[in-house]
């Protein structure tokens, strides 16, 4: 039977995220979402607080939480913007959480001990400009050169293409399976900025996620040592598809949250805005489009919190995390929705905030599993057309510091 309640250490950890991003972000987030910002000093507060590591555990610099804690922190981070969940995602869940079950003993103290204290920032590079959801079209290739690969090609809608230090990155380097599309010629790399021939850039013309850095990457015959490759050769698309289940995993509490700061602030709204001599908190319409987001941030928790279970208990949790994902996305992109139609004429101003999370929603109904993608994957589960398969590494289960001493 599992267990859904919250310790006293995760109801711990939930307030003081809260606090913190209210009290450090909450105040500056609009004028940096309208000046298209990234604030930096974010990094080091988080990297202190032990949210960029938090489900690493300690032996590899990180604090040892439960993944259901990462989950509490994705879902905290985004109640108060997109941007601070998007970090998550792409650091800890997409790259740290990967290397701990893909990597070396070697790529992890190289890598994932600096990460995980938040010395080093991580990123996750698989779309292409013409490869997305069709993993099997990217045309980035690496060629083993002696003791080394060499990697061409271009990554774009990359969160903190412009900030990261170390970039998780997919390649083809089987030429022949290539031009046939079978993805066990697609390999992982472990790439650093400071390596020659890399480049990056910030994409400027964002709708939304505006206080993130969003760009793309360039690699221009960029050698990368052999010790840098993740996994064997040709596991890298069962690479990717497990960082997409950490990724998306992140997604779907985050999504939750946006959810709870939709209800919340039309909550606030109607019982100050009064419409025919009374609050419209008390018109049964604006009732109906919040008891939409309440059922539905009840809903979503419930989905995400029961992927964290199952990966605290070391199950595979593909169908879970992308059901929790496609769910809490789609309601969130509703409540979103909702919220500005329920502030109505001011919903479309940026003095309040539900503007900008209808503009923030929307990047997670596309990215990592678009919402026609998930559709087919739960169709097909049902259909018995889909199967979850274990890999050769799994995420570990969560033991607590005293077990993995023991």
């Amino acid at each position: 039977m599992m267990n859904f309640d919250l310790t006293e250490e995760h109801r711990l950890l939930e307030q003081s995220v809260r606090e913190w991003a209210a009290r450090e972000v909450g105040p500056r987030i609009r004028d940096l979402d309208r000046e298209h910002r990234f604030d930096p000093t974010i990094l080091p507060q988080m990297a202190e607080l032990g949210l960029l590591g938090c489900s690493v555990p300690a032996e590899y610099g990180g604090a040892g939480m439960d993944y259901v804690s990462l989950g509490l922190i994705s879902e905290e981070l985004e109640y108060v913007d997109t941007s601070l969940r998007v970090i998550m995602s792409v650091h800890a869940g997409l790259n740290c959480l990967t290397l701990l079950s893909w990597g070396t003993e070697d790529q992890k103290q190289r890598y994932l001990v600096p990460q995980a204290q938040g010395r080093k920032i991580a990123t996750y590079g698989l779309t292409e400009p013409a490869a997305g959801s069709d993993v099997r079209g990217i045309q980035s290739v690496a060629v083993k050169q002696g003791d080394r690969y060499v990697l061409t090609g271009e990554k774009m809608w990359i969160s903190l293409a412009d900030v990261a230090d170390n970039f998780l990155v997919f390649a083809w380097s089987d030429l022949e399976k290539k031009k046939r599309r079978d993805p066990s010629g697609l390999s992982a790399f472990l790439l650093e900025r400071a390596f020659k021939g890399f480049s990056s850039g910030t994409l400027t013309h964002k709708w939304g996620i505006l206080a993130g850095n969003t760009g793309y990457f360039k690699m221009d015959e960029v050698e990368v040592p052999e010790e840098n490759l993740v996994g064997r050769p040709g596991e890298g698309f069962k690479i990717a598809m497990f960082a997409l289940d950490q990724g998306r995993y992140t997604v779907a509490a985050g999504a939750t949250g946006l959810i709870r700061a939709c209800r919340d602030a039309s909550v606030r709204y109607a019982k100050e805005r009064r419409t025919f001599g009374v609050e419209i908190a008390q018109h049964q319409l604006v009732k109906e489009m919040i008891a939409g987001m309440e059922s539905n941030y009840q809903a979503a928790r419930l989905l995400w919190l029961r992927a964290g279970v199952m990966k605290n208990l070391g199950r595979r949790n593909t169908r879970e995390t992308g059901l929790a994902k496609w769910f809490a996305t789609v309601a969130s992109e509703r409540a979103a929705g909702d919220a500005v139609q329920v502030h109505g004429a001011n919903g479309y101003s940026d003095e309040y905030p539900v503007g900008r999370f209808y503009r923030n929603c929307k990047g997670a109904v596309i990215y990592e599993g678009t919402r026609e993608i998930h559709k087919i994957m739960q169709a097909d589960y049902v259909l018995g057309y889909r199967a979850d398969r274990p890999t050769r590494c799994e995420l570990p289960p969560y033991r607590p510091a005293a077990d993995a001493r023991a």
